[in-house]
């Protein structure tokens, strides 16, 4: 694979792919809880929403991975995948009603499930021996697209006076544009295999099953972002509600998108393992930041941590699903991963929702006290991947 600066041509154009595309999609993120509630979504509802948004096409990255593997056209579920999901961004913007938020998010998510495990397979394969870098280039990328639309989102929010579905209508508009840096993207051309989807699932290493059980636990403690911005959401009234919980937003993905690529060098060095287990640590401390303190200084504080442990966890968790599986099965095995990820973010969304209505600082205390437990897990099985 051609390089540029160490890194492989093919992640710098999947790179600027995300990079269009999270801008896209970061412009609707920051305000999508309060986009909700205008329309009448309560706590119980955002959490349903934000479950769904990362749960229901979930099944379908297993088999976008599996189906990746076995016809070796991963390139062809990635475009699907991008235009799935700006189509359905586009008619989000037409939302009357939290239902009709409810099913446009829904749909607009089957473009992620098409597109994740494929994607990540070419970004594996692209640089086989350095995958932390590779994953800490790309999520830098993705995260550099969240910084810009999450800006993009204040300033056609606060200085323009633009309404929510505005916003979304030229969010979509960037949607699109990410679709053409796909057409230059390489694959390695690969016969159809013979392999069935069943066995393949159920022939995966056994230290990779055990790492999934380490990925579902910490996934029922980390439940959506909206809670986070919504705690912060309290402290402030009227416009200011919104205005400085967007520039919160932009801190977090400011610290998410600087740290990705250092810590995703530092795994390479010292090891998947014990960057993960900082990751973990830090979301206790974070969460447990969250719950017990309410005041700006904090949490400028607290987002800039939460965007530290977004930038260990979720590069270093693909790299390492990569690295204990092999190389034939990793579409099936990538798929999997993001598969019980966005499973399990529907009851831990869920039960944040119905926490939120009880106390608010009670979801933070839930996923301080699981993330624990994942760490105690973690800690006391990693011998096993050795």
């Amino acid at each position: 694979m051609k390089k540029r600066n160490g890194i492989s041509i093919n992640i710098i154009l999947l790179g600027i792919v995300s990079l269009l595309n999270d801008l896209s999609s970061e412009m609707i993120t920051p305000i999508l809880p309060l986009f909700i509630a205008s329309l009448g979504g309560t706590g119980i509802i955002i959490g349903l929403i934000a479950g769904i948004r990362n749960s229901i096409t979930s099944l379908l990255k297993v088999f976008s991975g599996y189906i990746s593997d076995k016809t070796g056209k991963r390139k062809q579920l990635v475009f699907s995948g991008y235009f799935l999901s700006s189509m359905f961004k586009f008619l989000l913007a037409l939302s009357q009603t939290w239902h009709h938020i409810l099913i446009f998010i829904g749909l607009e998510r089957i473009g992620k499930g098409l597109r994740d495990a494929p994607r990540d397979t070419i970004i594996a394969q692209s640089m086989p021996n350095q995958k932390g870098r590779a994953f800490g280039f790309h999520r830098a990328m993705d995260t550099t697209g969240a910084i810009l639309g999450s800006i993009f989102s204040f300033i056609l929010f606060w200085f323009f006076g633009l309404t929510f579905k505005t916003i979304i209508l030229i969010s979509a508009a960037f949607a699109f544009t990410s679709l053409i840096p796909l057409f230059f993207v390489k694959e390695k051309k690969q016969p159809i295999k013979t392999i069935a989807f069943g066995t393949t699932l159920f022939n995966l290493p056994k230290k990779l099953k055990l790492f999934f059980v380490v990925v579902g636990l910490f996934s029922l403690a980390n439940f959506s972002y909206m809670f986070f911005i919504l705690k912060a959401q309290t402290l402030f009234n009227n416009k200011q509600a919104i205005g400085i919980t967007l520039l919160l937003y932009i801190l977090y993905n400011i610290f998410y998108a600087s740290f990705s690529i250092p810590f995703g060098k530092l795994s390479d060095k010292i090891g998947r393992k014990k960057v993960l287990l900082i990751g973990y640590s830090l979301f206790v401390i974070t969460t447990i930041g969250f719950a017990l303190f309410n005041s700006l200084a904090v949490y400028v504080l607290l987002f800039a941590l939460y965007g530290i442990v977004k930038s260990i966890v979720v590069a270093n968790e693909r790299a390492f699903v990569s690295d204990l599986s092999d190389e034939k099965h990793q579409g099936t095995s990538l798929g999997a991963y993001h598969t019980i990820k966005g499973l399990l973010t529907l009851p831990a969304s869920i039960i944040a929702g119905i926490l939120w209505t009880i106390l608010p600082q009670a979801p933070f205390f839930y996923g301080a006290l699981i993330s624990m437990f994942t760490v105690i897990f973690f800690v006391t099985t990693s011998k096993l991947y050795d």
